[in-house]
Order: C-alpha cells, then structure tokens, then sequence
C-alpha cells in the first residue's frame, strides 16, 4: 500500500496507545503516535474512543504478559468503534518475542508489529483496515529508521532522544538483546542535531536512551564516545540532561569527567547493580564484582560528591543464598541509593538463567524483597534530608496526584518536590518553567517547601 492509500485508509480515525515497561518503549509510542498523527489520525484518552487501540509492551517480566492479555481481552467488551470498526494492534518486545504466537493468548489481536517494525505500523494498521486479516511484522532489521520517525512528544520541556539500539551484554536473566538486536549507534552529529532542534522548539530537558549509553559508539565508531556525546549535546544549550540506562562495567573515567563538567548534567546516575554478591554476579553475567562496584561508586562521588545515585535490584534469583542476599543488603547500604527499582527475579523462558534450578520457597523470596525495600526506604530517606532547608530549583511537571492546589516537579537530582500553587498562578503557566523551592520537610519519597522567587 503506497503512502496515499495509508493516508487515505487512516486519516479520521482516532486512536489510544498504552505502554508498558522501560522509557524506550514510552519513546516507541511516541514515535508511534506521531506516525499516526501525520497520517490523519486523533490521538484519544480511552480505548472506548478509538478505532486504533495499540498496546506498547515490555517482556522483561511475566505480570507484563498476563496485564497484556488481560487488556486484549478487555476490548472485547469496549463499545462499537466511532468508525464502526476497531483494529487492536500490539507492537514492541512480547510482539517481538512471541509473533504470531501471540494470538494464543490474545485472539482479538489484528496487527503484530516487533521492536524493528515501528516504521511499518501505518501500513499495517489501514491493510488491517482494509481486508480485516491479520497483519504481523517482527523481521529484525538493523535499521534505526524509526528513531528518525515523527514523533508525538507527550511533554513540550522534554524530550527522549535515543542514541542508540539494541544491546550486546546478555546478562543471563534478561530477554532483551533477543528482542531488541545488537548494539547499534546513530551518529554523534545525527544525535546533536536532534538535540538541536529541540532546544529551539522549546524544550529544556532531554533524557538519552539506550540499553547500555555507556558503549555508544562501539559499534559506529571502534570505541565507546558517550564522553564525548554528553559534552557536544551540552552545547546545544539544553539546560538539563539526563540518560539511562547505565552499564557498570562500561562506565569509563572520561564519562564521570564529562557527568562533573558539563553544567547540563544532572546530578543523578542510575547505576544498575542486580545483585551485591559477586557470585550472583557472575551467574548473572554482568562481568563486574562487589568490589568493582563499590569502588566505581567512589570515583563517581569523588568527582561528585553529591550526586543522587539510583539502581535496580532483583531479589531471589535462582540459587541465591541468605549470604548471597546478605551482600545486597549490605551494598546497600554502603552504597546510600536515593532510589532504588526491586523487582523478584521473574524466569524468562529462552534466557540461560531460566536453565538454573531453583527450590527456595517463595516466601523466602518475599521476604528478603521486603528486607530490602526497607533498607532502601532508610536510604532514600536519609539521602533526602540533604535538602532540608535548601533552596532547590524545580522544573514543574504539573500538579499533585491528590491535590490540585500543589504544583509537583523535580529537582536536578530528580527527587519529587511539593510546593503549594503561588497566590494567582495557574498551573497552566508554570508547566515547563523552572522554579525555587525552599524545602522545609524532607520524606522518603519526596521533598516540600514554598516557592520563593519568580518562574523562569
């Protein structure tokens, strides 16, 4: 179908886009949405309204499959579509991973596009449209023509940049260099580009994605340049940046320099650990030790000493000891994360980890898991006392959750801080804007205080 009968198929419709799992997929649906968008389509807030209702998904856990299934079955119920017909389409990592296969579990599913695909949905959701088949598309294609997609940001002050896809580590436990591919970087000047034309469409943040930034390059140019990258994209002008996800075993010196001396970068490094036991580790494949960690950990604070560190932690994988959990624990601790993402290890079918026996009962399991949210609890809370009577400059995302009269942003180390509305402001006026906030309560989760001085 050429690009004027995609046109013609799909301009008028409206569309609804849920997304599950990590920040590539949300930028996915936005590259999604905004393919979407120039062909015609409206994007609506509930699938009731849609005659495109498309699910974004991740694998790397099993509840992800079964909420997957549990939304695909849930349209069957949705009332008639506004054009009198509805495509359910599923893109990303179980689209992936599972393919046709997928229809197993989902029957009403009409369109199956992977995570090299993206470029592809239009056409597949009007034949869809057209012929009432199926339609699925998972070719892996080292292409990166979907990170050059329109896109629909969901925020104008942010932006996800991807600089690269894919991923070559293979710890032992994750799905995701088998459905996402290997390694592969976009130019330095491609990147700083983009960066470019965001800072002049009014954006003042962007994050930098990819599965491991740390070797950004390697594949492109015979070495890892994310240094160099975090200094040029600091040129542009954009006033905060920010990147996930970081490999330890990648994090080289010059990028910790570049972290400590460019203005632009935020403070905050989201530095995954998994495990503090370096047997666990090595069953893991992560290709660090305890110590090798620990002592990263003293050469990032050594250049900044203040910097907000972040991780993720899974709990229970299989053959894991109480001495093994001991070690987490303990790392913890040391280490002082201002936030940490646990999960219980979920067994992925096809990874060498879901090969390793293991008969520790579950609540054992749970209750380390719990051992652990505490300590990272205590952590969390004592890291943000910190703050406490400093003024912190936020950039404002909207109001709170549970009262409207309270404006939330974050701060430069990506802590959530509170402040009630200034006398006459609508929030309408401060989104996107930087504002001071004098913090006069430090909690776990959370900062609070007053706004003094203008937004800027």
């Amino acid at each position: 179908m050429d690009t004027q009968g995609i046109s013609d198929a799909l301009r008028g419709k409206t569309y609804f886009i849920r997304t599950f799992g990590c920040q590539m997929n949300l930028h996915d649906s936005e590259r999604v949405s905004g393919l979407l968008d120039s062909l015609g389509c409206s994007l609506v807030g509930d699938p009731a309204d849609a005659d495109i209702v498309i699910f974004m998904t991740c694998c790397v856990r099993e509840a992800a499959d079964q909420r997957l299934y549990g939304q695909c079955n849930s349209c069957k119920s949705l009332p008639t579509a506004p054009s009198g017909k509805r495509v359910i389409a599923v893109g990303g990592c179980i689209a992936q991973r599972d393919g046709e296969g997928l229809l197993t579990n989902a029957d009403n599913v009409d369109v199956i596009f992977g995570t090299h695909a993206i470029a592809h949905v239009g056409e597949l959701i009007a034949q869809a449209f057209e012929d009432s088949e199926r339609h699925i598309l998972t070719a892996e294609d080292e292409s990166l023509a979907a990170l050059t997609m329109p896109w629909h940001r969901e925020y104008s002050y942010h932006a996800w940049v991807p600089i690269m896809t894919g991923c070559n580590n293979f710890c032992s436990y994750c799905i995701v260099p088998y459905v996402r591919g290997r390694e592969k970087s976009r130019s330095i000047e491609e990147v700083v580009d983009e960066v470019t034309g965001l800072v002049t469409a009014g954006v003042r943040e962007v994050t930098l994605l990819g599965q491991n930034v740390n070797s950004f390059g390697r594949d492109r140019y015979g070495a890892p340049r994310f240094a160099e990258l975090l200094r040029k994209v600091g040129e542009t002008g954009v006033e905060r940046i920010r990147f996930t996800s970081s490999h330890p075993k990648d994090l080289l010196p010059e990028t910790i320099d570049a972290m400590a001396e460019v203005p632009a970068v935020m403070p905050h490094l989201h530095l995954a650990v998994q495990s503090g036991s370096t047997r666990i580790l090595k069953l893991m494949n992560r290709k660090y030790s305890r110590e090798d960690y620990l002592s990263l950990v003293d050469a990032v604070r050594e250049r900044i000493p203040d910097i907000a560190l972040t991780t993720d932690i899974i709990v229970g994988f299989p053959g894991e000891t109480e001495d093994d959990f001991a070690e987490t624990l303990s790392l913890a601790e040391a280490v002082g994360y201002s936030q940490a993402f646990t999960f219980i290890y979920s067994r992925r079918q096809g990874t060498p980890a879901a090969e390793i026996p293991d008969d520790t009962p579950r609540e054992v399991i749970q209750d380390r898991f719990d051992r652990l949210v505490k300590v990272i609890e205590d952590t969390a809370f004592a890291f943000n006392q910190h703050e406490l009577h400093q003024v912190v400059p936020v950039l404002v995302e909207g109001t709170s959750k549970k009262d409207s009269s309270v404006l939330q942003g974050k701060s430069p180390k990506n802590q959530t801080v509170h402040a009630p509305l200034p006398e006459g402001a609508r929030i309408d006026d401060l989104v996107g804007k930087i504002i001071d906030v004098r913090v006069d309560r430090a909690r776990t989760w959370y900062l609070s205080g007053s706004v003094v001085g203008a937004a800027r």
